[in-house]
């Protein structure tokens, strides 16, 4: 082999390597894909205890909270289409966290109103689920953190009747909206004939 051809070769095999790294940081450069979060909700909430609850017009139909339990009552303001909408609900409770990371206990359960057919959403009770007990070798500030139970609940949007749920006092719920960025694609069945 002469030397103009292993030159020749030794630039192949460095344009073929330089084309495969480009496109290899290429793929790692992209922007990571976005979720579809609508943040800017407006959702008001409210909540009530069975010694301070208020009957509403627009929730007089549910049961008044019993003692020990919080209702919490997410009101959705109206959008133009709202079937490109969803409503994501954590159930959960801030805790204090080291460096061992903790799971909460409960069960969301769907109701429905008698007489009226509307749902509400109720967790009897949160406790303590298994955590891992590492050592915390790194003494810092201990994280306040929320951790929520391993039930979430995605709701489809619609603003003509309130979202209620029960959950025991010192529970918290974090909502979030999420809005439809694409269109459907589709995929059919070929017949043959």
């Amino acid at each position: 082999m002469n030397s103009s051809t292993l030159n020749a070769a030794k630039h192949a095999i460095t344009a073929t390597a330089l084309a495969i790294s480009l496109l290899s940081f290429n793929a790692l450069a992209t922007s990571p894909v976005q979720r579809n979060l609508h943040n800017d909700t407006g959702i008001t909430t409210q909540s009530f205890t069975s010694a301070d609850h208020q009957t509403q017009a627009a929730t007089k139909m549910f049961p008044a909270p019993t003692a020990g339990m919080v209702q919490h009552i997410l009101t959705l303001p109206t959008l133009a289409d709202e079937s490109n909408y969803m409503v994501e609900i954590q159930i959960g409770q801030t805790k204090v966290e080291n460096c061992n990371r903790q799971v909460l206990s409960g069960k969301l359960t769907q109701h429905s109103v008698k007489g009226w057919g509307y749902n509400y959403y109720q967790v009897d009770s949160i406790s303590e689920g298994p955590s891992t007990l590492m050592a915390c070798m790194r003494r810092g500030e201990p994280n306040t953190v929320f951790v929520p139970i391993q039930d979430d609940l995605k709701l489809s949007y619609d603003s003509r009747l309130a979202k209620v749920f029960y959950l025991p006092e010192g529970s918290e719920i974090r909502y979030r909206t999420w809005r439809v960025e694409s269109q459907f694609s589709t995929s059919k069945a070929t017949v043959k004939s």
